[in-house]
């Protein structure tokens, strides 16, 4: 006689996939971890992709991969539409980005992460791997307090008349591109401070959600539509605002959103519009950054840091492990 535990539908998420999607993102950062500083960006990203796979393969769930390594990387695993899971249990969409920060893994640099995210079957957007355009701040301000059209020192004033702040105690993060050099003129206009970054924008934003501790009020840039969504997925969990509009410049890029489902180009999207339902999000640390310590690899221990989140909770846990079964890491 079979015994069956009853677990309410919204608990479904938390109760079987929390400490699930710890694991997944575990065994992606340890295999990238062991590539960094050898300056092999592609072959990191694969060791990173491969060790996900593997992991998500092996939980309980009917899985859809709608944030993947996309088609501009060509990918050759977890691309968009890629089913994963044991095909039982609860249907969901997957985000992920196996390695964020390739380069800053390649040259051993700070903030390098492994990341994913997991909500209800049919709510998270499916972006083309395409550019986008981002702005978020975190919690605790009133809704359109800063829009993604008002002018970088338009937006960086009213942050700081809603923080009751001088614009010169603002401190927005912006990724170091040529593209950029016009939203950093504008920040540093105000007299607020620019904190520039060369990779990893899902980090980028997540530290907006937290000015406390990491000194970041605001996000603003362009950079990739997958980690916009994945960020949201973050925000929607913690709190905070984000606004976004993919970047559909040419007829080929037009054709494939409209083909995801993307019916107005000009869009603007904010968190819910992009992460809807129960979600959770993972991130764990490859190399040490101001989010999260990067793997450590001892005599017969393997340390990891890991945080993951819910929306519905709005539980955010912090995870430090130390691996002891290292044969789990497929060090062959």
């Amino acid at each position: 006689m079979s015994t069956h535990i009853s677990v309410p539908p919204q608990l479904l998420l938390e109760r079987i996939l929390t400490l699930e999607i710890v694991r997944v993102t575990e065994r992606a950062a340890v295999s990238a971890a062991r590539l960094r500083g050898h300056g092999q960006e592609k072959a990191a990203d694969q060791a990173a992709v491969d060790a996900m796979r593997r992991e998500l393969n092996k939980l309980p769930i009917e899985g859809t991969i709608v944030i993947g390594e996309g088609e501009r990387d060509e990918a050759p695993m977890l691309f968009i539409g890629e089913k994963v899971g044991l095909n039982a249990g609860p249907k969901v969409d997957i985000a992920v980005d196996p390695l964020e920060g390739t380069t800053l893994c390649a040259k051993n640099m700070p903030g390098a992460i492994a990341t994913m995210a997991m909500a209800d079957g049919g709510t998270l957007l499916h972006a083309p791997d395409v550019y986008m355009q981002k702005i978020a701040v975190g919690p605790g301000y009133k809704k359109g307090v800063v829009e993604l059209d008002a002018s970088p020192a338009d937006n960086v004033r009213r942050l700081a008349k809603a923080k009751g702040v001088d614009a010169s105690a603002i401190t927005v993060l912006v990724l170091d591109r040529p593209r950029h050099a016009d939203i950093i003129t504008g920040v540093r206009s105000t007299g607020a401070a620019v904190r520039l970054i060369t990779d990893g924008d899902v980090a980028g934003v997540i530290h907006c959600a937290d000015p406390d501790n990491t000194g970041v009020d605001m996000y603003i840039g362009t950079g990739g539509a997958p980690e916009g969504v994945l960020a949201a997925a973050a925000l929607r969990c913690i709190g905070g605002q984000m606004q976004c509009r993919l970047i559909l410049d040419s007829d080929e890029k037009r054709e494939r959103a409209h083909k995801m489902g993307v019916t107005d180009p000009k869009f603007i999207y904010g968190i819910e519009d992009m992460a809807k339902g129960d979600c959770l999000f993972a991130a764990t640390g490859v190399t040490t950054g101001s989010l999260l310590s990067g793997v450590k690899f001892r005599k017969d221990v393997i340390e990891t840091e890991t945080v993951v989140m819910r929306s519905v909770t709005g539980t955010v846990r912090y995870i430090k492990a130390e691996h002891r079964q290292l044969d789990k890491f497929h060090l062959d």
